[in-house]
């Protein structure tokens, strides 16, 4: 909404200083602030508003330490990410650009999924929480959202051919060539390629000629795939003080840089990358949601006075899938988001097992301790502010990896 106002002034006025919000990085560092101050400061509220309304965690027996004393601590706190993260972002974002709002659409039908689920927990008494199958249905459902408006809209489109210039001159004569146009396309990047773009509709080329038009049929369910996995990989992980708000702060950031870069011309042209237009503006997004999971740290970190529930978990793996694909950069969501994926990798593995030793020899036999992972550590013995600390070390390592393959080919 300041966007829009300032934008006035300066058109119509030309006040000094009032162009300063046409820069994508200004707006971005005051969403960040704003974001940041809002989750510490009214973080406070909304955790003593919670306290008041007995939402507290209910804590199953799993034999860890300390495990016991976290009963009846507030849960829901993603409400204090979303709030932090949305009112930055409707003052300072362009909110007419479409990937502001897929995010804006993500951020509420996400966070709505997990609160309904937190809900039933703690007031229905019911442990269990949302059915599975419901969760399945709301992913799947904004996942076709989602792969609907960018494979249909015509605000989303790409350009692959940014280092073309569209006049060559010589000492001699002007060469005119056609200007590079931007397209509707199904394109992606494979890291660690050099000639790193994958268009999902060449899947169809067996088809014959006029494949491209059923590109849909593969791009879609991809979409829905990447954003159930995702946010379910998001909710396995938030199993102790401060592991999924740090990891993803450090992954939403390294998606910021992405964002910059694919949507600035300049940089785009440098790094020899996709140019997706108007996909800068969700910097501004980014970098208020990292401003509200660094802000939610303060009170969810070891030991945490809230834990951000399903209403956040959730939330936080719809909003990354999101952005990855988006940016065009969803093959590197198992390198970027390698915690989310150990995670969940991690259940699979241990159900699997366990349900595969007890038909062959009668007896569920296990490969970790207790699944997902970070709980086979605390059963070995480690802290879990020590897990924590390692973990975001570990989501660091892999968040560099991703942007070195910008250049790493």
């Amino acid at each position: 909404m300041l966007y829009y106002l300032f934008e006035y002034l300066n058109k119509t006025m030309d006040i000094p200083g009032t162009g300063v919000f046409q820069y994508i990085t200004f707006r971005s560092a005051l969403a960040f602030m704003l974001s940041l101050l809002l989750s510490t400061i009214y973080g406070k509220r909304i955790i003593t508003f919670l306290r008041n309304q007995q939402v507290g965690e209910t804590v199953r027996e799993l034999g860890l330490a300390g495990q016991n004393e976290k009963a009846g601590t507030p849960t829901m706190g993603g409400l204090i990410i979303i709030f932090a993260t949305l009112v930055p972002v409707l003052l300072f974002a362009r909110l007419h650009n479409i990937y502001i709002i897929l995010l804006i659409v993500t951020t509420l039908w996400m966070g709505t999924i997990g609160f309904i689920d937190d809900y039933i927990k703690i007031f229905k008494k019911d442990k269990e929480g949302l059915k599975g199958i419901f969760k399945v249905i709301g992913q799947v459902g904004l996942g076709l959202i989602v792969g609907t408006v960018l494979y249909f809209s015509p605000a989303v489109t790409v350009r692959t051919d940014t280092g073309k210039s569209d006049i060559f001159k010589t000492p001699t004569e002007n060469v005119i060539v056609q200007a590079p146009v931007e397209v509707k396309s199904t394109a992606t990047t494979i890291p660690f390629f050099k000639n790193n773009e994958f268009n999902y509709a060449e899947l169809l080329a067996w088809t014959g000629e006029g494949y491209e038009k059923w590109a849909w049929l593969i791009f879609i369910p991809v979409v829905i795939f990447i954003i159930t996995a995702v946010s379910n990989g998001a909710n396995l992980t938030d199993g102790i003080d401060g592991l999924a708000a740090g990891t993803s702060a450090v992954s939403v950031f390294a998606l910021g840089i992405f964002t910059f870069v694919s949507g600035n011309i300049i940089f785009s042209n440098y790094l020899n990358i996709m140019y997706i237009p108007n996909s800068g503006e969700m910097t501004v997004f980014i970098f208020s949601f990292v401003g509200a999971l660094i802000g939610f740290l303060w009170y969810n970190s070891y030991p945490a006075s809230v834990f951000m529930g399903d209403t956040g978990s959730l939330t936080i793996g719809g909003i990354i899938a999101v952005l990855a694909i988006a940016v065009r950069k969803e093959m590197l969501i198992p390198l970027l988001c390698g915690i989310f994926l150990v995670e969940n990798f991690s259940v699979v593995l241990q159900v699997a097992y366990f349900k595969f030793t007890k038909k062959r020899f009668g007896e569920g036999r296990r490969i970790f301790l207790m699944a997902p992972l970070h709980h086979h550590y605390q059963k070995k013995g480690y802290h879990e502010s020590k897990i924590v600390t390692r973990f975001w070390i570990v989501a660091i390592m892999l968040a560099i990896l991703s942007i070195v393959t910008l250049k790493l080919r």
